[in-house]
This record gives structure tokens, C-alpha cells and sequence, in this order.
């Protein structure tokens, strides 16, 4: 043989690992579990809902101002809020609430979402009352708990003595207490109030309903509700369930068997794997016509590298017979 049927064998045996790994198929990787929706929660020390009627004007200025309002992932330990309401108290600031401890915390992840809240010492006050406190109280938590495969879970407690516009109180979990003061006004109060549903929990430890008539520092009236210490939680719908390999590779070889029975089952054998590979198309890639035949991408090559060696066999006896022949 020449040089250049050298150099043909040459290319043909090099070409044909190349082809080979080619056409090795690619597996996808196999999935990751990730998270199926987010929780909630939520957590309040001190929420205001008030209306102020004023002596001079016929007008009513809201007070809605909250403390401590976090939602999770958060926590908050501020222990003072002051506010200022225009035309009341000669301009000053009006104290809303002051407390030793006030901290609120939020927290969720794909397994759990839980609000808390803790409050001691504290004093409510509302404008015109800037000595009398609308309530005191010695120690009020609330917490909401919400977990994935558990039902939700809602508790408040208020421990210690409770006063309300000045008068200490015993506080019945069997309907709103209601506190009267001549000449101050009225004050009704809802003790830990808890809701849940399936994925939901809400604990109030105090609701008050307040309608007082102060009639000092240019307040007439003051009406509306204060909440302290609230928490809220939602279930997280948790991880989702991580996609299975054997789903990939069962679409892999749907595509492009070793035969053409495997074919045939991989497209009949369910939703997920003609989805897959895509067989309804009927536009099936070179290799999987290939396959269906029982061959492969590589079996031109292979065909060309017996040939080859088939001529170069054959080019080797003809020339040792011709040798044998000139001895002769």
C-alpha cells in the first residue's frame, strides 16, 4: 500500500473513537428538591385603631400607630412609642405605650412559620389621659405556630394584675369584662382571643374597645379599638417532592433503545416518557431511526473500519505471494 491509503486508515481509526463518544448520551441531572410555597407570620406589640375628637374643632384625627410590627423573617425589642396628635396636649408628644420589655419575632422556613410576642410592664395611654393609663399590665405573651403536617396552634396568656383606667380588673375568658368610670368613660376588653383553621393560627392576648370622654387638654372624646400583643402564623406548603432519575433516564432510553422492541414500550409506557422524548412528533433525531433498526450512530465507521481492514489483509497476501514467487 502507498502512503496514502496509510493516511486513509489512519483518519478512519481515529475517527472512529470520536464518533463513539459522540454518540454516548447525555443524562440530565437529577433534580433537586425545592420549596413548594412560603409560610407567613406576623407579630405586633401594639396596634391602634383611635378616633380623637377635639373640643375647639369639629374634627376627628385618627391615631392608628403600631409598635414593634414584624413580619418574618424579623424580630423588634423597641419598648417606647410616642406620637404626636395635632391640637392635643399643647403640641407635645403623646406617650402611646411604654414597656420594660417589648419584643416581637418572626420566623418561616419550608417546614415551619411561628410569630411571637412578649410584653412586661406595660402602660397604655391615650390622648387627654396623660396621667390616668388606659390599661397597665404585668405580663402578656402571644404566640401562633404553624407546621407543616400538624394542625396550627394559637395561645396568649396574660399574667400578673391588669388595670383598667386606674381600677385593677379580674379578666373572664368567657366573654369581654367591661370596666365604667364616671366622668372618664368606658372601656371593654376581650381576653386572649385565639383563631385557627387548617393552615392558619391567630392569638390576641388583649382587645380593648374604648370609648372614654376626658374632656381635658382639648380632647372630647377618644373611640376605637387598641390590640396588644398579637401573632399570626400560615403552614408553609413545604418541599416539593425532588423529580425521580429513573423518570430522565427512562425518557433517554425511550428515544434511542438498543432495540426496536424497548422502543415500542417507551412510548407506550406512560404520559411522562412520551412527554419526554417527544415521540408524538413523529420528528424523532438520526439516532433514534438508528435505533429502531437495531443499529447505531457508529455503525457507518464501523462498516468503513472492516472494509479497511479487510483491503489491507487482502493487499498483504497478494504481496507475500509475489515474494514467495520471485524466490521461487
Amino acid at each position: 500500500m502507498n502512503s496514502n491509503t496509510f493516511r486513509l486508515a489512519a483518519l478512519a481509526v481515529a475517527a472512529g473513537p470520536v464518533a463513539l463518544l459522540a454518540a454516548v448520551p447525555a443524562h440530565a441531572a437529577p433534580a433537586t428538591p425545592t420549596t413548594g410555597g412560603e409560610g407567613r407570620a406576623s407579630a405586633v406589640v401594639l396596634r391602634t385603631g383611635l378616633d380623637v375628637s377635639l373640643l375647639n374643632k369639629s374634627v376627628q384625627v385618627p391615631l392608628k400607630v403600631t409598635l414593634n410590627e414584624v413580619h418574618a423573617p424579623a424580630s423588634a425589642g423597641k419598648t417606647a412609642l410616642s406620637v404626636n396628635v395635632d391640637g392635643v396636649e399643647g403640641g407635645a408628644p403623646v406617650s402611646v405605650l411604654r414597656a420594660d420589655v417589648a419584643t416581637t419575632n418572626a420566623t418561616v422556613d419550608e417546614h415551619r412559620a411561628e410569630g411571637y410576642t412578649n410584653v412586661a410592664k406595660a402602660r397604655i395611654h391615650v390622648p387627654g389621659l396623660p396621667v390616668l393609663s388606659l390599661i397597665e399590665v404585668e405580663k402578656v405573651t402571644s404566640k401562633a405556630v404553624c407546621e407543616v403536617g400538624r394542625k396550627p396552634v394559637a395561645e396568649s396568656n396574660v399574667l400578673g394584675h391588669v388595670a383598667v383606667l386606674g381600677k385593677k380588673v379580674t379578666l373572664s375568658a368567657g366573654g369581654p369584662t367591661r370596666v365604667a368610670v364616671p366622668g372618664v368613660g368606658e372601656v371593654s376588653l376581650d381576653l386572649s382571643k385565639t383563631v385557627t383553621t387548617e393552615r392558619t393560627a391567630a392569638a390576641t392576648a388583649l382587645q380593648l374597645k374604648v370609648s372614654v370622654n376626658p374632656l381635658n387638654l382639648n380632647v372630647a372624646e377618644v373611640e376605637g379599638e387598641v390590640t396588644l400583643a398579637e401573632a399570626t402564623c400560615e403552614t408553609p406548603k413545604g418541599p416539593k417532592t425532588p423529580e425521580k432519575p429513573g423518570a430522565t433516564d427512562g425518557g433517554s432510553t425511550g428515544g434511542g433503545g438498543d432495540t426496536g422492541g424497548d422502543q415500542g414500550d417507551g412510548g407506550t409506557s406512560g404520559g411522562d416518557v412520551k412527554t419526554q422524548t417527544g415521540s408524538d412528533t413523529g420528528t424523532a433525531p438520526t439516532e433514534a431511526n438508528l435505533a429502531e433498526t437495531g443499529g447505531s450512530s457508529t455503525t457507518p465507521y464501523i462498516a468503513g473500519g472492516a472494509a479497511l481492514l479487510l483491503a489491507v489483509g487482502a493487499g498483504a497476501t497478494v504481496l507475500a505471494r509475489r515474494r514467495a514467487g520471485s524466490e521461487g
